[in-house]
Protein backbone atom coordinates (compact mmCIF):
# COMPACT_ATOMS: atom_id res chain seq x y z
CA UNK A 1 0.00 0.00 0.00
CA UNK A 2 1.46 3.43 -0.67
CA UNK A 3 2.00 6.46 1.57
CA UNK A 4 -0.34 8.52 -0.13
CA UNK A 5 -2.97 5.42 -0.03
CA UNK A 6 -2.40 5.06 3.63
CA UNK A 7 -2.47 8.80 4.53
CA UNK A 8 -5.64 9.19 2.44
CA UNK A 9 -7.07 6.35 5.01
CA UNK A 10 -6.12 7.98 7.68
CA UNK A 11 -7.69 11.06 7.13
CA UNK A 12 -10.89 9.63 6.30
CA UNK A 13 -10.82 7.62 9.71
CA UNK A 14 -9.95 10.95 11.40
CA UNK A 15 -13.25 12.25 9.72
CA UNK A 16 -15.56 9.43 11.04
CA UNK A 17 -14.08 10.21 14.58
CA UNK A 18 -14.49 14.08 14.08
CA UNK A 19 -18.34 13.65 12.42
CA UNK A 20 -18.86 10.94 15.66
CA UNK A 21 -18.13 14.22 17.61
CA UNK A 22 -20.23 16.61 16.07
CA UNK A 23 -17.06 18.35 15.28
CA UNK A 24 -17.26 20.44 11.59
CA UNK A 25 -15.13 18.04 8.79
CA UNK A 26 -14.10 20.41 6.38
CA UNK A 27 -13.49 24.39 5.74
CA UNK A 28 -16.60 25.89 3.94
CA UNK A 29 -14.13 27.10 1.28
CA UNK A 30 -11.53 25.30 -0.72
CA UNK A 31 -8.54 27.81 -1.47
CA UNK A 32 -8.53 27.85 -5.40
CA UNK A 33 -4.87 26.13 -5.42
CA UNK A 34 -5.63 23.04 -2.52
CA UNK A 35 -4.50 19.84 -2.90
CA UNK A 36 -7.77 18.22 -2.31
CA UNK A 37 -10.88 16.67 -4.25
CA UNK A 38 -13.24 20.05 -4.52
CA UNK A 39 -17.07 19.90 -4.41
CA UNK A 40 -19.99 22.08 -4.85
CA UNK A 41 -23.77 22.50 -5.18
CA UNK A 42 -26.37 20.61 -3.53
CA UNK A 43 -25.37 18.55 -1.19
CA UNK A 44 -28.89 17.42 0.70
CA UNK A 45 -27.22 13.69 1.06
CA UNK A 46 -24.44 14.90 1.54
CA UNK A 47 -23.15 13.78 -1.70
CA UNK A 48 -20.65 16.76 -1.36
CA UNK A 49 -18.02 14.44 1.23
CA UNK A 50 -17.86 17.69 3.46
CA UNK A 51 -19.05 16.30 5.95
CA UNK A 52 -22.06 18.49 6.30
CA UNK A 53 -25.74 18.06 4.03
CA UNK A 54 -25.31 22.14 3.30
CA UNK A 55 -25.17 23.32 0.23
CA UNK A 56 -21.81 24.80 -1.11
CA UNK A 57 -22.27 27.69 -3.64
CA UNK A 58 -17.91 27.67 -4.34
CA UNK A 59 -15.92 24.47 -4.14
CA UNK A 60 -15.31 23.04 -0.81
CA UNK A 61 -12.81 20.12 0.16
CA UNK A 62 -14.09 16.31 0.08
CA UNK A 63 -12.58 15.39 3.26
CA UNK A 64 -9.22 14.03 2.96
CA UNK A 65 -9.37 12.82 -0.62
CA UNK A 66 -6.43 14.18 -2.19
CA UNK A 67 -6.16 14.83 -6.04
CA UNK A 68 -2.97 13.33 -6.74
CA UNK A 69 -4.32 10.17 -4.90
CA UNK A 70 -7.44 9.98 -7.67
CA UNK A 71 -7.92 8.34 -10.56
CA UNK A 72 -11.38 8.99 -11.35
CA UNK A 73 -14.73 10.77 -9.87
CA UNK A 74 -18.00 9.75 -10.81
CA UNK A 75 -21.49 11.38 -9.54
CA UNK A 76 -24.63 9.73 -9.41
CA UNK A 77 -28.53 9.78 -8.00
CA UNK A 78 -30.98 12.40 -8.52
CA UNK A 79 -31.54 15.87 -7.23
CA UNK A 80 -32.55 14.39 -3.89
CA UNK A 81 -30.87 12.51 -0.49
CA UNK A 82 -29.97 9.38 -3.11
CA UNK A 83 -27.54 11.71 -4.18
CA UNK A 84 -23.75 10.01 -4.17
CA UNK A 85 -20.33 10.17 -5.43
CA UNK A 86 -17.37 7.52 -5.96
CA UNK A 87 -13.75 8.42 -6.12
CA UNK A 88 -11.57 5.59 -7.26
CA UNK A 89 -8.03 5.75 -5.82
CA UNK A 90 -4.62 5.09 -8.11
CA UNK A 91 -4.44 2.05 -5.73
CA UNK A 92 -7.25 0.73 -7.18
CA UNK A 93 -9.75 0.59 -4.20
CA UNK A 94 -12.84 2.95 -4.12
CA UNK A 95 -14.44 4.88 -1.92
CA UNK A 96 -18.34 6.73 -1.61
CA UNK A 97 -20.21 8.96 -0.06
CA UNK A 98 -23.70 10.68 -0.32
CA UNK A 99 -27.11 9.15 0.15
CA UNK A 100 -27.33 5.70 0.28
CA UNK A 101 -30.84 4.51 0.36
CA UNK A 102 -30.66 1.74 -2.36
CA UNK A 103 -27.28 0.33 -1.25
CA UNK A 104 -25.60 2.81 -4.12
CA UNK A 105 -22.95 3.54 -1.94
CA UNK A 106 -21.70 -0.44 -1.69
CA UNK A 107 -20.91 -0.69 1.99
CA UNK A 108 -23.14 -3.52 2.78
CA UNK A 109 -25.76 -0.85 4.56
CA UNK A 110 -28.16 1.64 3.40
CA UNK A 111 -27.42 4.17 5.30
CA UNK A 112 -25.77 7.67 4.16
CA UNK A 113 -22.69 9.17 5.21
CA UNK A 114 -21.69 12.63 4.42
CA UNK A 115 -17.65 11.75 3.90
CA UNK A 116 -15.89 8.95 1.99
CA UNK A 117 -15.33 5.77 3.14
CA UNK A 118 -14.37 2.42 1.42
CA UNK A 119 -16.45 0.74 -0.74
CA UNK A 120 -16.57 -3.34 0.65
CA UNK A 121 -14.55 -5.73 -0.86
CA UNK A 122 -13.39 -3.73 -3.99
CA UNK A 123 -9.53 -4.05 -5.04
CA UNK A 124 -8.18 -3.67 -8.36
CA UNK A 125 -10.31 -1.29 -9.83
CA UNK A 126 -9.68 0.54 -13.06
CA UNK A 127 -12.81 2.05 -13.82
CA UNK A 128 -16.32 3.16 -12.66
CA UNK A 129 -19.38 5.08 -13.03
CA UNK A 130 -21.84 6.11 -10.78
CA UNK A 131 -25.21 6.28 -12.19
CA UNK A 132 -27.85 9.17 -12.72
CA UNK A 133 -30.20 6.63 -10.40
CA UNK A 134 -29.21 5.07 -6.94
CA UNK A 135 -26.37 2.11 -8.51
CA UNK A 136 -22.85 1.81 -9.86
CA UNK A 137 -20.68 0.10 -11.75
CA UNK A 138 -16.73 -0.90 -11.64
CA UNK A 139 -14.29 -2.73 -13.91
CA UNK A 140 -12.30 -5.24 -12.70
CA UNK A 141 -9.87 -7.17 -14.42
CA UNK A 142 -12.04 -6.70 -17.55
CA UNK A 143 -15.20 -8.31 -15.72
CA UNK A 144 -17.79 -5.32 -14.57
CA UNK A 145 -19.18 -5.37 -10.82
CA UNK A 146 -22.54 -3.54 -10.11
CA UNK A 147 -24.86 -2.70 -6.76
CA UNK A 148 -27.68 -0.75 -5.97
CA UNK A 149 -31.13 -0.70 -7.33
CA UNK A 150 -31.74 -2.99 -9.79
CA UNK A 151 -35.32 -2.00 -10.44
CA UNK A 152 -34.65 -2.86 -14.33
CA UNK A 153 -32.03 -5.39 -14.59
CA UNK A 154 -29.42 -2.42 -14.57
CA UNK A 155 -27.02 -4.11 -12.29
CA UNK A 156 -26.74 -6.77 -15.06
CA UNK A 157 -26.99 -10.09 -12.62
CA UNK A 158 -29.76 -11.63 -14.39
CA UNK A 159 -31.96 -10.43 -11.79
CA UNK A 160 -34.77 -7.79 -11.67
CA UNK A 161 -35.68 -6.75 -7.87
CA UNK A 162 -38.04 -3.77 -7.68
CA UNK A 163 -38.95 -4.18 -4.37
CA UNK A 164 -36.20 -3.02 -1.48
CA UNK A 165 -35.35 -6.80 -0.92
CA UNK A 166 -33.73 -7.17 -3.58
CA UNK A 167 -30.90 -4.00 -3.00
CA UNK A 168 -27.14 -4.93 -4.01
CA UNK A 169 -25.56 -3.09 -0.71
CA UNK A 170 -22.48 -4.67 -1.59
CA UNK A 171 -20.92 -5.17 -5.38
CA UNK A 172 -22.08 -8.12 -7.50
CA UNK A 173 -21.13 -9.69 -10.73
CA UNK A 174 -22.29 -8.88 -14.17
CA UNK A 175 -23.20 -12.16 -15.94
CA UNK A 176 -21.28 -12.74 -19.21
CA UNK A 177 -19.19 -9.71 -20.28
CA UNK A 178 -15.13 -9.88 -20.28
CA UNK A 179 -12.45 -7.97 -21.42
CA UNK A 180 -14.34 -4.64 -20.50
CA UNK A 181 -12.51 -1.24 -21.01
CA UNK A 182 -14.91 0.94 -19.71
CA UNK A 183 -18.37 1.55 -18.27
CA UNK A 184 -21.08 4.21 -18.42
CA UNK A 185 -24.46 4.67 -16.28
CA UNK A 186 -27.21 6.45 -17.30
CA UNK A 187 -30.54 7.09 -15.07
CA UNK A 188 -31.54 3.55 -15.40
CA UNK A 189 -29.33 1.46 -18.06
CA UNK A 190 -25.57 0.68 -18.10
CA UNK A 191 -23.29 0.77 -20.66
CA UNK A 192 -20.20 -1.21 -21.21
CA UNK A 193 -17.00 -1.04 -23.58
CA UNK A 194 -15.36 -4.12 -24.21
CA UNK A 195 -11.89 -3.87 -25.91
CA UNK A 196 -12.79 -5.26 -29.04
CA UNK A 197 -14.16 -1.66 -29.33
CA UNK A 198 -17.80 -3.12 -29.23
CA UNK A 199 -20.15 -1.90 -27.08
CA UNK A 200 -22.96 -3.77 -24.77
CA UNK A 201 -26.07 -2.53 -22.68
CA UNK A 202 -28.38 -3.47 -20.10
CA UNK A 203 -31.29 -2.48 -18.12
CA UNK A 204 -33.51 -0.06 -18.63
CA UNK A 205 -35.06 -0.05 -22.32
CA UNK A 206 -38.16 2.30 -22.79
CA UNK A 207 -37.00 4.45 -25.34
CA UNK A 208 -34.55 2.08 -26.91
CA UNK A 209 -31.46 3.90 -25.06
CA UNK A 210 -29.80 -0.06 -24.93
CA UNK A 211 -29.80 0.45 -28.81
CA UNK A 212 -30.63 -3.49 -29.48
CA UNK A 213 -33.85 -2.48 -31.72
CA UNK A 214 -36.30 -3.48 -29.12
CA UNK A 215 -38.25 -1.68 -25.98
CA UNK A 216 -37.36 -4.68 -23.81
CA UNK A 217 -35.64 -4.12 -20.48
CA UNK A 218 -32.39 -6.58 -20.04
CA UNK A 219 -31.13 -7.76 -17.16
CA UNK A 220 -28.01 -9.40 -18.70
CA UNK A 221 -25.52 -7.32 -21.19
CA UNK A 222 -26.55 -7.47 -25.21
CA UNK A 223 -24.29 -6.55 -27.58
CA UNK A 224 -25.96 -2.85 -29.41
CA UNK A 225 -25.49 -4.47 -33.26
CA UNK A 226 -22.90 -2.64 -35.89
CA UNK A 227 -20.76 -1.35 -33.44
CA UNK A 228 -17.04 -2.65 -33.56
CA UNK A 229 -14.78 0.11 -33.52
CA UNK A 230 -15.68 2.63 -30.40
CA UNK A 231 -13.11 4.24 -28.44
CA UNK A 232 -15.70 5.62 -26.01
CA UNK A 233 -19.22 5.50 -24.88
CA UNK A 234 -21.42 8.07 -22.14
CA UNK A 235 -24.49 7.60 -21.22
CA UNK A 236 -27.22 9.86 -20.72
CA UNK A 237 -30.41 9.89 -18.63
CA UNK A 238 -32.17 7.71 -21.43
CA UNK A 239 -30.14 7.99 -24.61
CA UNK A 240 -26.51 6.69 -24.95
CA UNK A 241 -23.31 8.11 -27.17
CA UNK A 242 -20.39 6.34 -28.74
CA UNK A 243 -17.08 7.96 -30.65
CA UNK A 244 -15.88 5.88 -33.07
CA UNK A 245 -12.53 5.39 -33.83
CA UNK A 246 -12.94 7.63 -36.62
CA UNK A 247 -13.76 10.59 -34.75
CA UNK A 248 -17.87 10.59 -35.54
CA UNK A 249 -20.50 9.68 -33.20
CA UNK A 250 -23.21 7.70 -32.86
CA UNK A 251 -26.27 7.65 -30.59
CA UNK A 252 -28.97 6.28 -29.71
CA UNK A 253 -32.64 6.14 -27.14
CA UNK A 254 -34.47 9.04 -26.40
CA UNK A 255 -34.53 12.02 -28.63
CA UNK A 256 -37.48 14.50 -27.14
CA UNK A 257 -34.91 17.16 -27.11
CA UNK A 258 -32.90 16.45 -29.69
CA UNK A 259 -30.26 14.97 -27.90
CA UNK A 260 -29.15 11.82 -30.70
CA UNK A 261 -28.07 15.46 -32.75
CA UNK A 262 -29.80 13.61 -35.84
CA UNK A 263 -32.07 16.66 -36.81
CA UNK A 264 -34.87 15.30 -35.22
CA UNK A 265 -36.81 14.33 -31.89
CA UNK A 266 -37.46 10.72 -32.78
CA UNK A 267 -36.34 8.03 -30.29
CA UNK A 268 -34.37 5.56 -31.91
CA UNK A 269 -33.58 1.78 -31.00
CA UNK A 270 -30.69 1.52 -32.72
CA UNK A 271 -27.32 4.08 -33.55
CA UNK A 272 -27.79 6.92 -35.89
CA UNK A 273 -24.96 8.96 -36.97
CA UNK A 274 -25.07 12.80 -34.86
CA UNK A 275 -24.98 14.62 -37.99
CA UNK A 276 -22.53 17.44 -39.04
CA UNK A 277 -19.90 16.49 -36.82
CA UNK A 278 -16.60 15.24 -37.12
CA UNK A 279 -12.89 15.41 -35.71
CA UNK A 280 -14.37 14.47 -32.53
CA UNK A 281 -11.84 13.42 -29.51
CA UNK A 282 -13.97 13.07 -26.71
CA UNK A 283 -17.69 12.91 -25.73
CA UNK A 284 -19.81 13.22 -22.95
CA UNK A 285 -23.73 13.21 -22.04
CA UNK A 286 -25.67 15.40 -19.91
CA UNK A 287 -29.65 14.51 -18.77
CA UNK A 288 -31.06 15.08 -22.17
CA UNK A 289 -28.30 16.57 -24.01
CA UNK A 290 -24.72 16.27 -25.35
CA UNK A 291 -21.58 17.65 -25.72
CA UNK A 292 -18.37 16.84 -28.26
CA UNK A 293 -14.89 18.01 -28.04
CA UNK A 294 -13.09 18.33 -31.30
CA UNK A 295 -9.93 17.97 -31.91
CA UNK A 296 -9.16 21.94 -31.89
CA UNK A 297 -9.99 21.82 -28.39
CA UNK A 298 -13.71 23.66 -29.44
CA UNK A 299 -17.09 22.14 -27.64
CA UNK A 300 -20.10 21.20 -30.06
CA UNK A 301 -23.37 21.00 -28.15
CA UNK A 302 -27.01 19.54 -28.54
CA UNK A 303 -30.61 18.39 -27.03
CA UNK A 304 -31.59 19.97 -24.14
CA UNK A 305 -31.40 23.78 -23.06
CA UNK A 306 -34.51 25.33 -21.34
CA UNK A 307 -31.74 26.17 -18.97
CA UNK A 308 -29.05 27.17 -21.27
CA UNK A 309 -26.86 23.94 -20.29
CA UNK A 310 -25.45 24.01 -23.83
CA UNK A 311 -23.49 27.06 -23.55
CA UNK A 312 -24.96 28.65 -26.59
CA UNK A 313 -26.61 32.00 -24.95
CA UNK A 314 -29.76 30.63 -25.28
CA UNK A 315 -32.77 28.22 -24.39
CA UNK A 316 -33.39 26.63 -26.88
CA UNK A 317 -32.87 23.18 -27.72
CA UNK A 318 -30.79 21.86 -30.66
CA UNK A 319 -31.15 18.89 -32.82
CA UNK A 320 -28.05 19.25 -34.13
CA UNK A 321 -24.54 20.13 -32.80
CA UNK A 322 -23.85 24.11 -32.51
CA UNK A 323 -20.12 25.77 -31.25
CA UNK A 324 -20.32 26.79 -27.53
CA UNK A 325 -18.85 30.08 -28.29
CA UNK A 326 -15.91 31.41 -26.80
CA UNK A 327 -14.59 28.02 -25.72
CA UNK A 328 -11.64 26.54 -26.77
CA UNK A 329 -8.64 24.34 -24.97
CA UNK A 330 -11.33 22.61 -23.64
CA UNK A 331 -9.53 19.00 -21.80
CA UNK A 332 -12.36 17.72 -20.33
CA UNK A 333 -16.24 17.90 -19.45
CA UNK A 334 -19.35 16.96 -17.94
CA UNK A 335 -22.89 16.88 -18.13
CA UNK A 336 -25.35 17.46 -15.18
CA UNK A 337 -29.37 17.86 -15.31
CA UNK A 338 -29.25 21.50 -16.36
CA UNK A 339 -25.66 22.68 -15.79
CA UNK A 340 -22.38 21.80 -17.36
CA UNK A 341 -18.85 22.02 -16.57
CA UNK A 342 -15.62 22.18 -18.71
CA UNK A 343 -12.16 22.31 -17.29
CA UNK A 344 -9.58 23.55 -20.10
CA UNK A 345 -5.68 23.15 -20.19
CA UNK A 346 -5.00 25.99 -18.18
CA UNK A 347 -6.78 24.04 -15.32
CA UNK A 348 -9.63 26.84 -14.73
CA UNK A 349 -12.70 25.41 -14.42
CA UNK A 350 -15.88 26.89 -16.20
CA UNK A 351 -19.69 25.93 -15.64
CA UNK A 352 -22.69 27.15 -17.15
CA UNK A 353 -26.83 26.78 -16.97
CA UNK A 354 -28.85 26.38 -13.87
CA UNK A 355 -27.89 27.44 -10.76
CA UNK A 356 -30.11 26.79 -8.48
CA UNK A 357 -28.05 25.27 -5.56
CA UNK A 358 -24.67 27.00 -6.51
CA UNK A 359 -23.78 23.89 -8.89
CA UNK A 360 -21.84 26.78 -11.21
CA UNK A 361 -19.42 27.43 -8.10
CA UNK A 362 -19.33 31.03 -8.47
CA UNK A 363 -20.43 32.15 -5.69
CA UNK A 364 -23.94 33.14 -6.55
CA UNK A 365 -27.13 30.71 -6.94
CA UNK A 366 -28.36 33.08 -10.66
CA UNK A 367 -28.05 30.78 -13.46
CA UNK A 368 -26.12 31.35 -16.66
CA UNK A 369 -26.45 30.93 -20.21
CA UNK A 370 -22.75 31.56 -21.19
CA UNK A 371 -19.54 30.01 -19.30
CA UNK A 372 -18.49 31.31 -15.58
CA UNK A 373 -15.63 30.55 -13.81
CA UNK A 374 -15.82 28.03 -11.25
CA UNK A 375 -12.11 27.75 -10.40
CA UNK A 376 -9.11 30.03 -11.73
CA UNK A 377 -6.08 29.20 -13.87
CA UNK A 378 -3.22 27.15 -12.11
CA UNK A 379 -6.18 25.14 -9.53
CA UNK A 380 -4.51 21.57 -10.26
CA UNK A 381 -7.64 20.74 -11.71
CA UNK A 382 -7.56 18.67 -14.61
CA UNK A 383 -11.09 16.67 -14.98
CA UNK A 384 -14.37 17.18 -13.77
CA UNK A 385 -17.68 15.07 -12.75
CA UNK A 386 -21.27 15.48 -12.20
CA UNK A 387 -24.10 13.19 -12.27
CA UNK A 388 -26.47 13.52 -15.18
CA UNK A 389 -29.35 13.57 -12.78
CA UNK A 390 -27.72 15.68 -10.02
CA UNK A 391 -27.22 19.33 -8.92
CA UNK A 392 -24.04 18.98 -7.76
CA UNK A 393 -20.17 19.60 -9.26
CA UNK A 394 -16.46 18.02 -8.20
CA UNK A 395 -13.23 19.04 -9.71
CA UNK A 396 -10.41 17.09 -9.22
Amino acid sequence: MSYRSSYVRAVVAAAVALAALAVPAAPAHAEPRDPWVRAWGLNIGGQLGNGTTLDQPTPGSVVGVARADVREVSAGGFNSNVSFALALLSDGTVLSWGGNTAGQLGNGTTTAQSFPAAVAGLSGVTSVSAAGGPFALAVRGGRVLAWGTNAYGQLGNGLTTPDKDGLATRPVSVQSLNRVRDVSAGCDHSVALRQDGTVWTWGRNDLGQLGTGTEADRNTPQKVPGLDDVVAVAAGCRHTLALTAGGTVKSWGSNSNGQLGDDSTEHRRVPVDVRHLDGVTKVFAGAYQSYAVLDDGTVRAWGWNGQGQLGDGTTADRTTPVPVPGLSDVQEMAGGWQHTLAVLTDQSVLAWGNNSNGQLGNGTTESSRTPVTALPAGSGTTRVATSVANKSSYAY
